[in-house]
């Protein structure tokens, strides 16, 4: 009896040794995002980073972009609520870019013609920026943190120095406000992954085939962008359109998700939706790529930045490889190039399908 009981203990031990080394070798990731919901592109990606149980989310900072602050902040706090992980925090983020304005934005589009896709200003879904618009998903009932985007920023990456992620899914304003308070906070993190850029997208998409350099997340705000791409990272990962244009979100991914029941599932089965010929999976490719890097078959290395002239190409990619970049600094930004799409969409799947993880 003594024998089966010790026997049991060194069991219970090593079980729970190897739950803390587990929750140890979690990898720490903020999500910096212009959280549009409910679902879409932006809430399903940020999903798969909190349902994958190899990583423990430390916030949620928010940024205008494809739908108002406000807005985005509210979608994300309720997609929280529903999966029963209001723990993380959120935290509100830029309302505005650095530079641009819709006004001025108008007023070139009749010089230089129309952009299809404007986020938060374009015409057909335009409100006021301090109003929610449609909420089909219910208002949520938490709040925001009482900190902002950049100082929240800052601090987990000096609290845990060398060991954050920093994942970019939306305009760079906030990542730009944190270079801006504290030009360390790149050394800081662990690197920096982004979905952005376009180069040469092979597409019938409408939003590139005129103008294959202009990419929303990087055009909403070029200045910031400018900040971001020139300072001193580790490492710097880029999902871009020409790679994001091979993926397609369908009705029997939807139809499989939701019949697991599980809340993610259950979310991503009331509330995602088909819009149209494109559905891309922007953004969940970018989180799906950096929870399981064999996903990507291919990537280059080259040399990115945005063009701040204000002409036609203003916001548009700029990119060289290593024997024609300039002279003056740019890190070096891995950029993916092709992708094994069933690996991705298994994992896509798999993650929205299962329990939600619990808090670390």
């Amino acid at each position: 009896m003594k024998f089966h009981l010790e026997r049991f203990l060194v069991f219970a031990l090593l079980a729970t040794a190897a739950l803390n080394s587990t929750a140890q070798q979690k990898r720490k990731i903020i999500i910096d995002q212009d959280a549009a919901g409910p679902a879409g592109t932006d809430q399903q990606s940020m999903l798969l980073l909190i349902q994958s149980p190899q990583t423990e989310v430390l916030g949620i900072t928010v940024v205008t972009g494809d739908q108002w602050l406000a807005e985005e902040l509210a979608h994300t706090l309720r997609m929280l609520e529903l999966i029963g992980r209001a723990d993380i925090p959120v935290v509100s983020g830029a309302e505005y870019p650095l530079v641009r304005t819709k006004e001025e934005t108008e007023r070139w589009e009749e010089q230089f013609g129309r952009v299809a896709w404007l986020g938060a200003w374009t015409p057909k879904y335009f409100h006021p920026h301090d109003q929610l618009g449609e909420m089909p998903e219910g208002k949520p009932s938490t709040k925001a943190a009482n900190e902002d985007a950049a100082h929240f920023l800052l601090r987990m990456v000096h609290q845990y120095p060398h060991e954050v992620t920093i994942y970019e899914g939306g305009p760079m304003t906030n990542l730009a406000l944190a270079i801006s308070l504290d030009p360390d906070f790149p050394r800081l993190a662990k690197e920096l992954v982004f979905m952005g850029g376009s180069f040469s997208p092979r597409t019938d998409n409408p939003e590139f085939t005129n103008t294959p350099a202009r990419e929303f997340n990087l055009w909403f705000d070029p200045e910031a962008a400018h900040i971001v791409l020139r300072a001193p990272w580790e490492k710097i990962v880029c999902t871009s359109v020409d790679i994001s244009v091979k993926t397609r979100l369908t009705t029997e991914m939807i139809d499989r998700i939701k019949a697991a029941g599980y809340p993610a599932a259950q979310y991503i089965g009331k509330f995602a939706r088909l819009r149209g010929n494109y559905n891309y999976l922007w953004d969940e490719l970018a989180t799906a790529a950096w929870l399981d890097p064999a996903i990507i078959t291919r990537k280059e290395t080259m040399f990115l930045d945005v063009d701040l002239d204000r002409g036609a190409g203003y916001g548009n990619t700029l990119a060289w490889t290593a024997t024609d970049k300039p002279k003056s600094g740019l890190p070096p930004v891995e950029v993916q190039e092709d992708v094994d799409l069933d690996r991705f969409y298994r994992l896509m799947v798999q993650l929205l399908s299962a329990p939600t993880p619990s808090k670390p």
